[in-house]
């Protein structure tokens, strides 16, 4: 009997357990949450403790070539759960990582004078790469994307996840701030 009732008390003392769920937003969704949309290169990754050194987060910053909504700067900085100190590294399941000179097109949420954080992790940050065929620069959706309500399954090579041109990316954006459908 004393057995039972010490198992609440050796449940109280566990230790604290904490999850990230990640629902897929839509495009109008990521455009819609954020308050700076910026095309750009990374410039900088720097890992920084938080929490009384419980946790490291990264900070990152942005050289900007176009601003779709937010007001221009000469850099943007904004953090991502996660990063490296030494032999001391923190990974967060579905954050994006860094490194200097990747080309993003990224949607930050932020709040009053704190520093901005990406929408839904991966979900807003779209890769830029240059296709080695035309020299373009294309831009990629991320994996986790949702067009409905209903349930979707991931198709490789489906379509409509094709990389876009990057100006035609733009309008795209440019559509959903106006209003407009995907």
């Amino acid at each position: 009997m004393r057995f039972l009732l010490l198992i609440p008390l050796m449940l109280g003392f566990g230790p604290v357990l904490s999850a990230t769920v990640l629902i897929p937003a839509e495009f109008r969704e990521i455009v819609a949450g954020s308050q700076i949309i910026v095309y750009g290169r990374v410039s900088d990754v720097r890992a920084e403790w938080i929490d009384g050194r419980r946790r490291i987060e990264s900070v990152i910053t942005l050289e900007p070539s176009s601003f779709y909504r937010g007001t221009m700067a000469d850099t943007v900085t904004f953090r991502v759960p996660g990063g490296q100190i030494g032999r001391y590294k923190s990974v967060t399941v579905g954050a994006p990582e860094f490194k200097a000179g990747d080309e993003v097109v990224l949607f930050l949420k932020a709040r009053g004078p704190a520093v901005p954080r990406v929408f839904g992790l991966n979900q807003g940050v779209f890769r830029v790469k240059v296709d080695q065929r035309t020299g373009r620069r294309t831009v990629s959706q991320p994996i986790l994307m949702a067009s409905g309500v209903a349930p979707q399954p991931v198709v490789r090579g489906a379509r409509d996840r094709q990389p876009l041109p990057l100006d035609q990316f733009a309008t795209q954006i440019r559509s959903v701030l106006q209003g407009g459908a995907r």
